[in-house]
């Protein structure tokens, strides 16, 4: 299933944030800290300390969504070497970003296979 097509931006929060906070509170990260409108046409992007988690809040013009994902053994390759709190990307390197891709270094995660019980 291929998530997000036709993103017109896409905003990465450098530095990891509490995942306590719920949309509010990522909203007051995008208003604050990043500068941005969270009304704007795009995604905005977050992880947690640990880069096991990763969050996305956009405005689809009728409320907020929070997408949620977890990895089960990896870490999402989080760009790090950055001077600004924010990271503008294309929608492919979103999509390399989520399917386990660095950015950087095009290295994808392991992939897992689980059968139920």
């Amino acid at each position: 299933m291929r998530l997000f097509q036709d993103v017109p931006a896409v905003y990465l929060h450098r530095d990891p944030v509490d995942f306590r906070k719920a949309i509010n509170g990522l909203i007051v990260i995008v208003e604050h800290e990043m500068s941005l409108s969270p009304y704007a046409d795009a995604l905005f992007l977050f992880t947690n300390r640990t880069r096991d988690k990763l969050k996305i809040v956009y405005w689809d013009e009728t409320g907020f969504c929070l997408w949620y994902k977890r990895l089960e053994l990896a870490k999402f390759a989080w760009p790090r070497r950055h001077d600004n709190f924010v990271l503008e990307l294309s929608e492919e390197e979103l999509h390399w970003l989520l399917r386990g891709f660095d950015i950087s270094q095009m290295n994808p995660h392991q992939r897992l296979s689980y059968v139920a019980l």
